[in-house]
């Protein structure tokens, strides 16, 4: 390893800065560029990430923010200009981006430097005043990685712990016993039962792949020796986090207890756990199954696969699609003649359970059983907030998780002839975030954005000295559910609680995972105290989540997904996004994208070039398996090159994922990548939030000159828009408007509505800080409408039981204020999930436009335009006599009728300090805006 010295790099770093931003000057070497750290973004790459970057608070500060409502520094100073562009953006110019984003160039200007700490003579951490952000130098790269893991522990140490102990399945043990910590940690444990060993066996394979995989392994080895200095030195001195008082584990008066060290396999805890929420995709086959059945029971086999179908979505044709140049890239695809699918018998599928023997506070009079699954239901948001020692309802939601967006055009339509990106991960609001901001630089790394805490050995999602890159979920289907047949060791009959299963015509035992919790009461929460006992049962084909019968024999329905055994392999990919020896272009980068197992879309942008990848382990199936479904549990039907020791198989080739360089605009806001490209979930049809953002960057791409300002304007406008108030809105009204209103009160209703999509379909205030909305009324119509009209619309056609099913599905609403939503409460990210498709199809249907990838049938008013104005006529007059306290109800934060507070943003505690809530926006959490005039 080469090993470079300071003095070298700052005198490099000084050189450029005395070059001015402005000038043109001889691009160096990428060799000495690299070892300069050099910054070629001449200050226009910006990034913001709320509240703050600081995470840390001791229990004097805990208490001082409870009691005099004051905070740490830097643990709220970057909420305001992220709320602020709420209100800013239709101004908004070049210069004007300072406002609302920070400036995210390389290094400290002497003169704004905070603070330095060298917890090693090989590194330097200096704190900006600004944000407080780390920026990382080490002499040589053990130095750097670290200062990583002290910084790291300097944020964010007590969410590190948190999260650690969550992807054990150990969360109600060291944090406390309520419900939502319990409903956390069960969906984490349920997901990747792991035992130590397992984690370990990631953690050694790291040192079997190459030279890459052995330096991502010292890497990784610095990281937590940085992160066990911190706890080594914080403890005596009382400036750990307040939590651990809080929570029992330090006595705040003798400082007595422990703040137990950092390992490797915590790392791997960490990462299946962002795994899990941000970069898998498929599954849920099984409720797949049971919809299916449902069509099929009320329109016949053939019909209503059909139907069915065509609610899938699989490949519709009116979809928005991050690629528009004509690629396909098929996968997961129907096939023709599907085989090997292992449909339930009907009524026969029960959900495995997972805890056992309650004790105490986890009583609560619920008892084992297995529960017949008549539709799929993700857990149910829990609310709360750390006070009472609960996690917030955020993580609890089920885990489809449509995260984050993506604005990037071509140098060839800009204002400057270079790209531009506005893009971000949307990973919701907590207080202190899951994210973190850091620099690195040091031999090899050289890198500036955000990471996951615990993680943050590397960049995630960032720049680098003349390139940015970022993602979005892509949610492909890398997640199949075999139907397992179930047997006796002894050839006695089995049954549905059989604990052996067929494996290549031999009867294995399953192996029983199990974990034991216990909590005692906490200054958190001084009455809680009990236990309970999770068990997950595992085979080869991955956990079982349900039981049934398959013809009559009783099967296991297990979830393997190919990332599972694996979350730590991606670990190279981002050590190459980091690495300006390696990323220099869009081939280089997309090298490094395809080395990330998860399944993710990145985008990039330099100062010539912009590129895309989907990443992700997509296995390669037996032909004739058709994804979307249960499959039977035998050789003929696995993924080829299965090899259930390690959980590998044939994976497709890099040529086969969806990849662009250079297209006029990329958008993302978590849609279909390609044509032929199945993303695993219903809804991806005619309307799309993404269709937001294509609609206004197309519109800039058409005028030309595009600026930073510019594709943040669109991004922000977005932001602000109601889905259906732009893009279903007009079918409602021009259904409505078929024939005269001749009820005043009809008409005064329809011209709110009116009014309100001329005004743009916005949910936004007044004045900025008016907590008041303009065109409130329309608004509060359009909450209360729209799921009585979709019911009005399709539940007499589709009947009950298939429409109970399909809704299960997919939900009807996600808009900001809807709680019971898959993402919650109060999250910002709205409109992901919900019914505009088939509400846009079919009522384009009933008025004679041509739809191309109909629905399987028209259902509004069974087709016939008059009634089917009818039946929203009728719903839209139980809408709008709903008042406001029904249509907002209220919660612990929010007055029952305050549509602002619904709507609003709050910045979930995951610690002991709470921040302000803002008002709404649909946009990343951390968020990059860059234009890079210069490469090396």
């Amino acid at each position: 390893m080469r090993r470079r010295t300071l003095s070298l790099r700052a005198a490099a770093a000084g050189a450029v800065l005395a070059l001015g931003i402005g000038l043109a000057a001889p691009a160096p070497t990428r060799a000495a560029a690299e070892e300069a750290g050099a910054d070629y973004c001449h200050g226009q790459c910006r990034d913001i990430l709320p509240p703050g970057e600081n995470g840390n608070a001791t229990l004097a500060d805990i208490l001082a923010n409870r009691t005099l409502g004051t905070r740490p520094a830097h643990t709220s100073d970057q909420l305001g200009p992220y709320a602020d562009l709420a209100g800013g953006y239709p101004q908004l110019t070049d210069a004007a981006l300072g406002s609302f984003y920070d400036d995210a160039s390389f290094g400290v200007p002497k003169d704004q430097v905070a603070a330095t700490d060298s917890p090693r003579p090989d590194v330097t951490i200096t704190r900006d005043k600004a944000t407080g952000v780390p920026h990382i130098k080490g002499t040589t790269r053990s130095g750097t990685e670290f200062g990583a893991g002290y910084a790291a522990a300097q944020d964010r140490l007590w969410l590190m712990d948190l999260f650690r102990h969550v992807g054990r399945g150990e969360l109600t043990s060291f944090a406390g016993g309520a419900a939502a910590n319990q409903g956390l940690e069960q969906q984490f444990w349920r997901a990747a039962p792991y035992t130590e060993a397992d984690l370990q066996s990631q953690v050694d394979r790291l040192s079997a792949a190459g030279a890459r995989g052995a330096q991502a392994l010292a890497d990784a080895q610095d990281y937590v020796a940085g992160i066990n200095a911190y706890i080594a030195k914080a403890k005596p001195g009382r400036y750990f986090p307040g939590e651990y008082d809080l929570t029992g584990h330090i006595d705040p008066i003798t400082n007595a207890g422990t703040i137990e060290q950092f390992k490797l396999t915590d790392l791997i805890a960490l990462a299946s756990v962002v795994g899990a929420l941000f970069g898998s995709g498929g599954g849920g086959e099984v409720q797949n199954a049971l919809s299916l059945q449902a069509a099929q029971a009320k329109y016949g086999v053939t019909r209503g696969t059909e139907v069915w179908e065509s609610f899938r979505e699989r490949d519709d044709p009116e979809a928005v699609r991050t690629l528009h140049d004509g690629q396909s890239f098929p996968y997961a695809v129907r096939p023709a003649e599907p085989r090997g699918t292992a449909l339930p018998d009907p009524g026969s599928v029960t959900e495995e359970p997972l805890v056992y023997d309650r004790t105490g506070s986890a009583a609560q009079g619920a008892k084992a059983r297995r529960t017949p699954v008549r539709a799929p239901a993700g857990l149910k948001p829990l609310q709360g907030v750390y006070d009472d020692g609960v996690l917030p309802a955020d993580l609890l939601a089920t885990p489809r998780k449509g995260m984050s967006n993506a604005l990037v055009v071509s140098g060839a339509h800009t204002a400057s002839g270079h790209p531009v990106a506005v893009f971000g991960p949307q990973t919701g609001y907590f207080a202190p975030q899951l994210l973190m901001i850091e620099e690195l630089q040091g031999p090899g790394i050289s890198a500036r954005g955000a990471a996951f805490a615990g993680l943050s050995l590397y960049v995630e999602l960032g720049r680098g000295q003349d390139y940015a890159w970022s993602a979005t979920s892509a949610s492909q289907d890398v997640t199949d559910t075999y139907a397992v047949q179930l047997c006796e060791p002894d050839g006695s009959a089995p049954t549905k609680d059989s604990t052996s299963y067929v494996w290549h015509g031999s009867c294995l035992p399953m192996e029983r995972l199990e974990r034991t919790d216990s909590w005692s009461p906490t200054l958190a929460d001084s009455t809680a105290k009990g236990s309970y006992r999770m068990r997950v049962y595992r085979t080869k084909y991955g956990p079982v989540q349900y039981r049934a019968t398959v013809a009559g024999k009783p099967v296991a329905y297990t979830t393997l997904r190919s990332s599972y055994q694996h979350e730590a392999d991606s670990i190279i990919g981002f050590q190459m996004l980091n690495d300006p020896g390696h990323v220099h272009d869009p081939a280089s980068f997309q090298s490094a994208a395809q080395h990330i197992n998860y399944t993710f879309n990145w985008f990039y942008a330099d100062d010539r070039h912009t590129a895309y990848y989907n990443s992700g382990t997509n296995p390669v199936r037996a032909g004739g398996v058709d994804a979307s479904l249960p499959v039977l549990a035998e050789p003929a039907y696995e993924w080829r090159g299965f090899d259930p020791d390690d959980n590998t198989a044939d994976y497709t080739p890099p040529a086969q994922h969806p990849q662009s360089v250079d297209q006029d605009y990329y958008v993302s806001w978590n849609n279909k990548q390609a044509a032929g490209y199945d993303s695993a979930s219903f809804g991806d049809g005619s309307v799309h939030r993404a269709d937001l953002l294509d609609a206004r960057v197309k519109a800039l791409v058409r005028k030309g000159g595009v600026t930073r300002a510019a594709l943040t304007r669109a991004m922000a406008d977005a932001a602000l828009t109601d889905l259906r108030g732009e893009d279903v809105l007009p079918d409602l009204l021009a259904v409505v408007r078929s024939a005269p209103l001749t009820d005043p009160a009809a008409e005064e209703t329809v011209q709110k509505l009116e009014d309100w999509a001329a005004d743009g379909g916005k949910r936004r205030e007044t004045t900025p800080g008016s907590h008041t909305y303009a065109d409130a009324d329309a608004v509060r119509i359009m909450d209360a409408w729209w799921p009585l009209l979709v019911e009005a619309e399709f539940k007499p056609g589709l009947g009950d039981g298939l429409y109970t099913a399909l809704t299960a599905n997919l939900t009807v609403d996600e808009s900001p204020s809807a709680a019971h939503g898959p993402t919650g409460g109060h999250a910002g990210s709205s409109f992901q999930y919900g019914w505009w498709s088939y509400v846009d199809k079919d009522l384009r249907a009933v008025l004679g436009e041509p739809v191309r990838g109909a629905l399987g049938a028209t259902y509004c008013g069974g087709g016939d335009l008059t009634a089917c104005r009818t039946a929203l006529l009728d719903s839209l007059e139980r809408a709008a006599a709903e008042p406001a306290g029904q249509v907002y109800p209220g919660d612990d934060g929010c007055g029952a009728g305050d549509q602002w507070c619904a709507d609003s943003i709050v910045q979930s505690p995951l610690g002991g300090v709470t921040d302000d809530r803002i008002s709404w926006q649909n946009r990343p959490t951390y968020q990059q805006v860059v234009e890079f005039p210069a490469h090396r």
